[in-house]
């Protein structure tokens, strides 16, 4: 088996409207689908990241909270490339985003950065 890329990421909210802004609205991602599943009384947006399909964003009626911290088993986080960290950090500050202090990967050397969704979904800013 040859895997060609990753196809998408679903992420399951508690609020969908307010995670739909955030994704939307705040992280910029283009919504290029949006449907109602009645019989799971669901939403599902798929939302591009810079052109591609690449996040799916569904409700469902009272999902568990995801265990953060300390960090359980499975997904950690969600993470983006950027060209300029500093840039992103400004542009979600001023949205009233609280973000982490950048750090320098030691490995890369590559800034990066952690901030949450409105569910606490860590989602990291990694520079190219």
């Amino acid at each position: 088996m040859k895997l060609n890329k990753i196809h998408h990421i679903a992420i399951i909210c508690g609020n969908y409207e307010k995670s739909k802004e955030f994704y939307t609205e705040i992280l910029g991602l283009t919504p290029k689908n949006e449907v109602y599943r009645q019989q799971r009384d669901s939403y599902k947006l798929d939302l591009e990241v810079n052109g591609q399909y690449q996040i799916e964003l569904f409700s469902f009626p009272n999902p568990p909270d995801r265990p953060s911290f300390p960090e359980a088993a499975g997904l950690r986080h969600l993470a983006f490339e950027v060209e300029n960290i500093e840039e992103a950090v400004e542009e979600l500050v001023k949205k009233r985003i609280e973000v982490e202090t950048i750090r320098v990967d030691e490995f890369t050397e590559k800034k990066f950065t952690f901030f949450a969704d409105p569910d606490g979904l860590p989602i990291e800013l990694y520079e190219k």
